[in-house]
């Protein structure tokens, strides 16, 4: 009993009996009547309410974590699996053979490989590119543990995917491991040939800038400068 009160606290107004004077009585320390039943009463159900509270609070917070990684992982799987199965498909059916006109020569799907960065940008990197690649889908794996934003959810798994997605390229193709060249394929007239993880990864970057320009952490909370 003492236990409970000293967590929950002494009631600021004591009880008081049907004459006025139970009250006084405990203030003062005399016998303890009614008034120190009842706190008795109350200090064993108190730490319960809490309790429960507490549980009750503790398995929001809890699904609603989960729901957020769960969106991050799918999005993720996704966006990879989109770009593996059309990076398949290009090297089957575009590699070696004539560019295919999608909208005239707006848009055309060209098979090429390369071995630089985004949009093929430094080619002379390719090492470096595909340790950087690692080094975010770490990090973002080590963010997942914190994130209860849906929005951030999306854009890291966006950024997730496409990151996974071209990191596979470099990984199992040629010319060697840690160097392979990437899989580009849509060619926009006047603009460098990309593929779908380069779409996924720009996607979930222009978001990420758009939610902390709002003030949006990957916690769920709102900061403002």
């Amino acid at each position: 009993m003492a236990e409970a009160e000293r967590i929950i606290g002494t009631p600021d107004t004591p009880d008081t009996g049907r004459d006025g004077t139970e009250g006084d009585d405990a203030r003062a320390g005399g016998a303890p009547g009614a008034g120190a039943r009842e706190d008795g009463a109350h200090g064993a159900g108190a730490p319960v309410a809490a309790s429960g509270t507490g549980g009750t609070a503790a398995e929001t917070e809890r699904p609603r974590g989960k729901r957020r990684i769960a969106v991050l992982f799918t999005v993720a799987a996704f966006a990879y699996a989109l770009d593996l199965i059309s990076k398949m498909i290009v090297v089957a059916e575009l590699e070696h053979h004539e560019p295919v006109e999608i909208i005239g020569d707006w848009l055309r799907f060209e098979a090429i490989r390369n071995a630089g960065a985004a949009f093929g940008f430094g080619e002379a990197f390719t090492v470096i590119f595909t340790v950087i690649a690692a080094v975010v889908i770490v990090v973002i794996i080590r963010l997942a543990r914190k994130l209860y934003s849906l929005p951030w959810a999306i854009a890291l798994g966006l950024l997730l995917g496409g990151a996974l997605g071209n990191l596979t390229d470099r990984i199992f193709r040629s010319p060697g491991v840690f160097e392979g060249a990437v899989v580009d394929f849509i060619a926009p007239k006047g603009f460098a040939v990309f593929n779908l993880a380069d779409s996924a990864i720009v996607c979930g970057g222009i978001l990420i800038v758009l939610l902390s320009f709002r003030g949006l952490d990957p916690d769920g909370t709102v900061h403002k400068d």
